[in-house]
């Protein structure tokens, strides 16, 4: 898309401010610097416009407004995407954050979530029932952003990934249409939600099925760096033969004092009594510093990482897909762990089995369905210091284990880059995503996760 002009941005603004309900903030508004600034403090892009809908009405009218004012068009939900998605430089802004109402059908399962709704939204109006919806590790990330390209969590193993319980959503295309899409309508679009990210619209609404979890068996252990080895093959031992019922988290993070912690988090949400046997498994592998397994409200669980993501510290993050840990890659974490050059830097490897691995393949755009590992190398660092020695250590970490990787990446973490390995990570799933996109979008004005068109590659990327 061409840039826009300073006679196309006024015009927008003006045509904004005339046909909204909710907010409209261009800069000089009072509340605009705060309204630009994502949870990424290293993404410091100025938009045009950053226009707030109050209702789906207000939405379609802003997706006019970019595309008739040819302005660059970026959604945001919770605005966490690291690669600063959920905005766009000198382009028009959608910002959900208005859009967080949550409604629970305890008789059907099913909650009802506006764009703009945050996991922790919807885990807090579910808890009164018994009830939890499958969302990803932080309960401050946007629910929408999580679910559409795929939703590794603590659930997977149980419940699938959070793409899997999606049942249905209300989207705002392209031509300001707004349509629902489910396995009856729009059932092509419905398809591609699942896993293709935010590249078909805005997605106003999601219905999402809740599962009946509360009380799990739960813990985050921690042990020093130089155990990492030791741990991390129990770990491996453990979650090879791990029921669906368990799902492991696993990875290193600044302790109190700076130094890495190596950290296991194994959630058993079965019947408790049954699952007392299994996390006992875990004793085995020694004496943490600190934490232990026991019953805990899974509300309480799903914000052990909250202190981890910071607003306004500077980040860099790189995926790569293991098959499982073998000897090297074990090595590789602890050496990453001992390497780490801040203190708020960490990697977290996510557990995928069970139900997630069991849905076929074509079956939804997420296209890996074996059982494998996803890592997380997320450096941070203050703003306030360089950035070249956090980035080259993500770097570096990530291109260490590409070796021993699966083809492609988690299309939620890649950089807007990384086009080639989307393309692995899609894989046979790749040509009917295209015809969707071509389908409900023919101008690509929805660029969000992947972009499904090429770009070009930065040097050192």
């Amino acid at each position: 898309m061409a840039p826009s002009t300073t006679s196309s941005v006024s015009a927008a603004v003006r045509t904004l401010r005339s046909a909204l309900r909710g907010a409209v903030l261009a800069p000089g508004d009072s509340a605009y610097d705060t309204a630009r600034r994502l949870w990424n403090g290293a993404v410091d892009a100025r938009p045009a416009v950053i226009a707030r809908p109050a209702d789906e009405t207000d939405v379609s009218r802003a997706v006019d407004t970019a595309r008739t004012h040819g302005l660059p068009l970026a959604v945001r939900g919770g605005g966490h995407d690291w690669a600063g998605r959920g905005t766009a430089h000198d382009g028009l802004v959608i910002d959900l954050s208005a859009l967080r109402a949550v409604t629970v059908d305890p008789v059907t399962g099913v909650a009802v979530a506006q764009g703009g709704a945050r996991a922790g939204d919807v885990l807090a109006a579910a808890r009164p029932y018994g009830l939890a919806p499958v969302t990803g590790t932080v309960k401050a990330v946007g629910l929408a952003g999580v679910t559409l390209a795929g939703g590794y969590g603590l659930l997977n193993g149980g419940c699938g990934l959070a793409l899997d319980n999606l049942a249905a959503a209300r989207v705002v295309l392209a031509d300001g249409r707004a349509v629902t899409a489910s396995p009856t309508e729009h059932a092509e679009l419905y398809w591609a939600l699942r896993g293709g990210g935010g590249n078909f619209g805005v997605v106003t609404e999601l219905h999402c099925r809740l599962h009946p979890v509360s009380t799990v068996l739960a813990g985050m252990l921690l042990f020093p760096v130089d155990r990492a080895t030791s741990v991390l093959r129990g770990y491996r031992d453990i979650v090879a033969a791990a029921p669906d019922e368990l799902t492991v988290m696993t990875g290193f993070f600044g302790g109190p004092d700076g130094r890495p912690l190596v950290f296991l988090l194994p959630v058993w949400s079965g019947d408790l009594a049954r699952g007392r046997d299994v996390v006992d498994r875990f004793d085995r592998l020694g004496t943490p510093l600190a934490g232990d397994v026991c019953p805990q409200e899974y509300a309480e669980v799903l914000g052990m990482f909250d202190q981890v993501v910071v607003d306004g510290r500077h980040n860099e993050v790189r995926t790569q897909w293991l098959p499982a840990l073998t000897d090297r890659t074990v090595d590789l974490i602890a050496d990453a762990a001992s390497g780490a050059t801040s203190p708020y830097s960490g990697m977290f490897v996510h557990h995928f089995h069970g139900a997630a691995a069991r849905v076929p393949a074509p079956d939804t755009a997420f296209a890996l369905r074996r059982d494998h590992l996803l890592v997380e190398i997320a450096a941070a660092w203050e703003p306030t210091v360089p950035a070249a020695p956090h980035q080259r250590w993500a770097r570096e970490v990530s291109a260490a284990f590409a070796a021993h990787a699966l083809p492609g990446g988690y299309p939620n973490l890649l950089a807007p880059q990384e086009y080639q390995r989307a393309i692995a990570a899609f894989g046979p799933n790749t040509g009917r995503l295209l015809k969707v996109k071509e389908r409900y979008d023919p101008e690509h004005l929805f660029s969000a996760v992947a972009a499904l068109e090429p770009t070009e590659p930065t040097p050192g990327a």
